[in-house]
């Protein structure tokens, strides 16, 4: 099966698009994504293929996962995606473990973005937050994301806040704001942007007046980027405000 979900992604490649999309995931010398190789497939295309090999082994999945080829990589993260939803607790636990296990090879924005809540997050929230599992040891919820976020790896400082979107889509924000606090003088612009997104949806689906008890004590520490992008939703007068400082 390995084999033919193989053919099947080399297949459903696009040069053209490959070129683009490298430029866009940054794989020159010396950028975040440097050699990742990119066969030029769109994340529909890739669902197309996800949908179709939904039941591939686990075993399979990381066997894939640790592929050089980014879209490899990507479909094998979408099936345990799919997985977990429809799994039972103990299927769950085998892919939120085998994800922490991989986390070197979940190496880019989009591989993140389109996995990490949905497996990591979920897998958290779903667990008495004194009881959630990593590997075979016990910590609390928030020990495993404070993990990740003080880990040297920038994806596995990713994976930490955009876990968080889970606990946001079910109105808690505690979380959030402990990993972001970690994050907040992080000096990578995808660290940037990412706290700055959770933020923005706390405000967005919880409450503006709670994002902003956070963002008064902490926006003049922030890069302007995460200000930014935290600040999306507001108002143009109180976005003009907190941009010169004056909140």
């Amino acid at each position: 099966m390995l084999d033919q979900i193989r053919r099947d992604i080399q297949k459903a490649g696009d040069k053209k698009k490959a070129v683009f999309l490298g430029r866009f995931f940054k794989t020159g010398k010396g950028e975040y994504a440097e050699g990742d190789v990119f066969l030029g497939l769109t994340v529909p295309k890739s669902r197309v293929i996800v949908k179709k090999y939904q039941d591939l082994p686990l075993d399979a999945c990381i066997e894939l996962l640790h592929s050089p080829i980014h879209e490899e990589r990507l479909i094998a993260l979408l099936i345990m995606v799919s997985q977990f939803v429809k799994g039972n607790a103990e299927m769950r636990k085998n892919i939120y473990d085998a994800y922490l296990d991989n986390t070197k090879y979940i190496n880019n924005w989009d591989l993140v973005d389109l996995s990490a809540d949905k497996i990591v997050g979920e897998y958290l929230f779903d667990l008495p937050a004194d009881k959630a599992g990593i590997a075979s040891s016990q910590a609390p919820r928030n020990d495993v994301l404070v993990k990740l976020a003080r880990s040297e790896n920038l994806w596995e400082k990713r994976i930490s806040i955009i876990a968080t979107y889970a606990f946001i889509r079910k109105g808690e924000y505690q979380d959030t704001f402990a990993i972001a606090d970690i994050l907040l003088e992080d000096k990578h612009d995808l660290i940037h942007k990412a706290v700055g997104w959770m933020l923005r949806e706390v405000g967005k689906r919880i409450s503006e007046d709670v994002e902003e008890e956070f963002l008064k004590t902490r926006y003049k520490r922030m890069s302007r980027t995460m200000l930014r992008y935290a600040i999306e939703r507001f108002t143009d007068a109180k976005r003009k405000k907190y941009l010169a400082g004056l909140i």
